[in-house]
């Protein structure tokens, strides 16, 4: 789920903000406008405590809403930009790990190395903590309100019906690699939102597919970009 950014540098932990609803409702404060400002301050509740993989349930008029989102921290960055001697040396030092989650998701190990890729930005893009070392979360599942472990404060900018919104959220925080690999595991098992990524095998698109329709992201183009990426991999191991 995802830091600042992903498109964009990584942004150092920041003091909490707090997001605000639009100053003037449309329509004079009643009826469609007072709705909007309801629905639009719902999302960025939403936003703010654990959107993505661990997302609550939204109203339909909320759903609707954060479907329409252009982006947000757990849409997909970017993950050009890096050498190909750099992406190898990271999938070389998370493949235990991912082979690990992998075996216990019923996946190929790709799928899961194309997810760290595709959320960490082939590694060169973690999430930190307040010194600047690593969180090691790879995959930016964000804190909500069950987690009981460490955490880390980031300034995030998400999109609710097309409008920016500049927030901060809380993600987990691990005291390293293996850590982070098996709780993404035990979360995917535990959330019955992400069944249709379990067990996918070797399937790239039914494992993004699985994990877009769950809502791990809102950008539109996740599940295209995730299935892309794994595809690749399994092109270059297979």
């Amino acid at each position: 789920m995802r830091h600042a950014d992903f498109s964009s540098s990584p942004v150092s932990a920041t003091v909490p903000t707090t997001a605000t609803r639009p100053t003037t409702a449309i329509g004079g404060g009643s009826g469609f406008g007072r709705a909007f400002s309801d629905v639009q301050g719902e999302v960025v509740d939403f936003i703010q405590n654990g959107g993505g993989a661990s997302m609550p349930d939204l109203t339909p008029e909320g759903s609707l809403w954060h479907a329409r989102s252009a982006q947000s921290v757990l849409g997909a960055p970017e993950v050009d930009g890096s050498s190909n001697d750099d992406q190898q040396a990271f999938l070389d030092s998370i493949a235990p790990w991912a082979k690990e989650a992998a075996d216990k998701l019923g996946v190929a190990p790709e799928l899961v190395q194309a997810h760290a890729a595709l959320e960490s930005g082939w590694g060169q893009r973690p999430i930190r903590n307040v010194d600047g070392a690593s969180s090691h979360n790879l995959f930016g599942i964000k804190a909500g309100s069950a987690w009981q472990g460490a955490t880390s404060e980031t300034a995030t900018t998400e999109y609710v019906g097309g409008a920016a919104v500049k927030t901060s959220a809380k993600f987990r925080a691990y005291p390293d690699g293996a850590s982070a690999f098996r709780d993404y595991a035990q979360m995917l098992l535990d959330n019955p939102r992400y069944k249709g990524a379990i067990g996918a095998g070797s399937d790239a698109n039914a494992f993004a597919q699985g994990l877009a329709k769950g809502g791990y992201a809102t950008d539109p183009a996740y599940a295209a970009k995730l299935a892309r990426l794994a595809g690749k991999l399994q092109g270059t191991n297979g």
